[in-house]
């Protein structure tokens, strides 16, 4: 059930870990823009045999549609960007320049100010951006309702209290199959306490929270998450927050390791469900509420659309090799 607005001075968390070392710029979308990264490097998990990859968006597209993620990964066809999406780049971007500044100074007039630099760093890594609004005016309301957005993180928690660990945190772990889990946290908070080191991990979405029977969905990512950091480093994170800034409300868990247990043998029956469908070819669709903003819904049978011809010879299956976003549009 989603829980009423967070008071605007939660807990606070430890004094921030130094930041991971910062590294050379590498292409993984729109989200990659700004100042250095405050993550680890994404390399294989050393010593690990790895013959798959696979992240909690990827995951969740081929439980909402097995087609799509054959569109996305198998296929990999190229999809526009959006005004939704770019706004979550726009918006995540903001609160991650936000905890650079002195804590005193992180207000919502600030984040408001940081808005339009950020999107001007966007449009210089990728100027045909400038092609999704047709006129000034549509530009400056999409960039008041990034704005907006960022009015409602303010009701949710107070940035001058915190310090976080880390933010767009890249992790991995590789399982016993091979399979890695990775992507990223959008941010990590740390502490030291008497039971040993806590951890809460936040991810940020622009839309709204969902209902009551979609909860279980939208917690899966972190539940994702939280089973990749207990399995790297040993810690079983204390609490996991999902702010959703389009309706100011928030979604709590505090995972259990039977939990985490249960994830993982959940991805493992996902990722057997995965190849027995490469196997197969029977990547079906699988109509839903989310049909209306997908990019492939032309290409869909189940509107009329025909799929491109899979290759007649399926060896493998096509790793996910594709650098994990930071923002997955609207959440």
């Amino acid at each position: 059930m989603t829980t009423p607005p967070a008071p605007a001075t939660p807990a606070p968390a430890a004094p921030a870990a130094p930041a991971a070392p910062a590294r050379a710029a590498r292409s993984r979308g729109p989200a990659a823009i700004g100042p250095g990264r405050h993550e680890e490097p994404p390399v294989p998990t050393e010593g690990a045999r790895v013959v798959a990859s696979l992240s909690p968006s990827r995951a969740a597209d081929f439980v909402n549609c097995p087609l799509r993620y054959r569109f996305r990964v198998v296929d990999r066809l190229p999809e526009p960007p959006s005004e939704a999406a770019t706004r979550g780049t726009v918006v995540h971007a903001v609160l991650e320049r936000l905890f650079d500044l002195p804590a005193p100074e992180r207000t919502p007039p600030a984040a408001a100010s940081l808005v339009q630099p950020v999107w001007a760093d966007l449009l210089a890594r990728d100027p045909a951006l400038a092609a999704l609004f047709d006129e000034p005016a549509a530009l400056g309301a999409w960039l008041d309702s990034a704005r907006d957005l960022l009015t409602g993180y303010f009701t949710l928690e107070d940035p001058r209290r915190l310090a976080p660990a880390a933010r767009e945190l890249y992790v991995e772990h590789v399982l016993e199959s091979g399979l890695r889990l990775r992507g990223y946290v959008d941010r990590l908070d740390e502490a030291q306490t008497p039971q040993g080191t806590a951890l809460r991990v936040i991810d940020y979405k622009t839309g709204r929270s969902p209902g009551p029977a979609f909860e279980g969905a939208a917690m899966f990512q972190m539940r994702f998450y939280a089973l990749v950091l207990w399995r790297s480093r040993g810690v079983l994170p204390r609490e996991l927050r999902l702010y959703y800034l389009g309706d100011r409300s928030w979604l709590r868990a505090a995972p259990e390791e039977s939990e985490l247990r249960a994830t993982e043998r959940r991805i493992e029956a996902l990722w057997a469900a995965i190849e027995r469908a490469h196997r197969t070819g029977d990547w079906r669709a699988t109509p839903g509420r989310l049909c209306d903003w997908c990019d492939h819904k032309s290409r869909c049978p189940a509107f009329g659309g025909t799929p491109p011809p899979l290759p007649e010879a399926r060896t493998e299956l096509p790793v996910d090799d594709a650098v994990p976003a930071v923002c997955e549009a609207d959440g």
